[in-house]
């Protein structure tokens, strides 16, 4: 019976060792007499016990790792703190754990050493704008170096670029005065469009009264003249009314005198100033005068 336990016991030992799970995403090194022998995949992975031994648990799946803060000078003699994480895939199990004594700490001392000379040779603005392109370069330069451990770099991202105090304070009133500068220039543009606004207003209802005088003087001198037009026709009319009276009368030369002087009469009535009076008219005048005394005499002879 004790022969039995001890028969099972060992039979437990040896399956323990030769047979092994592995589980999704991860892969076993398997060495056999100190040998790199396989990469055992996820599923079920028989060994020889005693012969073959499990090296190392690889992880497939993408790891992140935080890169201690580092202080680094700029170019223009400024330290700044730089903090960065990685982000990295094992692509090589065999090359990770074979061609490097620890894959980690690797990747860390070359992320420090390539942020001090990408940053060492940028200013301190330069760095606060130009986070994109030290991460782009920070992943190019550890994705090469890396790629002979079998490890791909996916991403790298700088967390947080932390100035000395002073430099924070100097930074924060730089700040404020362009913030209070934008706000002045604002304004000043603001006041500027709204006088310019105005005084396009202005301008607008200048020439629109403008306009409207001009349209208004036409207007009324149009109807003036469409006035002294209409007088001026019905004085024709008129005229010509006395005139064919008088030619169908056959008058004397003494009428033809009088009916003149009535239409001239009717003339001066009108609204001009001037009244242009032909020589005809003068005679009739020169002969109307002269009837007027010889009466004045006969009257006086007969007193």
């Amino acid at each position: 019976m004790i022969v039995l336990c001890i028969l099972f016991i060992i039979v437990c030992i040896i399956a323990y060792k030769t047979i092994k799970v592995v589980r999704q995403s991860e892969v076993y090194i398997i060495e056999r007499l100190g040998r790199f022998h396989k990469v055992a995949d996820a599923g079920l992975t028989i060994i020889i016990p005693f012969l073959d031994k499990v090296r190392s648990v690889v992880s497939l799946k993408q790891q992140t790792m935080d890169i201690p803060p580092q202080s680094v000078i700029t170019s223009d003699n400024v330290t700044i703190t730089i903090d960065t994480v990685v982000f990295y895939k094992i692509t090589d199990p065999a090359k990770a754990v074979y061609e490097i004594q620890s894959l980690k700490k690797g990747i860390e001392y070359l992320a420090l050493t390539t942020i001090r000379d990408i940053v060492g040779k940028m200013e301190l603005d330069q760095t606060f704008s130009s986070r994109e392109e030290i991460n782009d370069k920070l992943r190019v330069i550890l994705d090469e170096a890396t790629d002979a451990w079998g490890c791909k770099i996916d991403r790298v991202e700088i967390k947080d670029i932390t100035p000395p105090a002073d430099i924070r304070d100097a930074m924060e009133k730089q700040m404020n005065a362009e913030r209070n500068k934008r706000a002045l220039i604002l304004e000043a543009e603001g006041e500027r469009q709204s006088a310019i606004t105005l005084a396009e207003g202005r301008k607008q209802a200048a020439i629109l009264d403008a306009e409207a005088d001009k349209e208004s003087k036409i207007r009324r001198a149009a109807g003036e003249a469409e006035a002294i037009k209409q007088v001026a026709d019905a004085k024709a009319k008129e005229i010509h009314m006395v005139y064919e009276a008088i030619k169908n009368a056959n008058p004397d030369e003494k009428l033809v005198q009088i009916k003149s002087l009535e239409a001239l009469q009717e003339v001066a009535k009108g609204e001009a100033n001037k009244i242009f009076i032909p020589f005809e008219a003068t005679s009739a005048l020169s002969s109307l005068g002269a009837l007027t005394d010889v009466i004045k005499d006969k009257k006086k002879s007969n007193s």
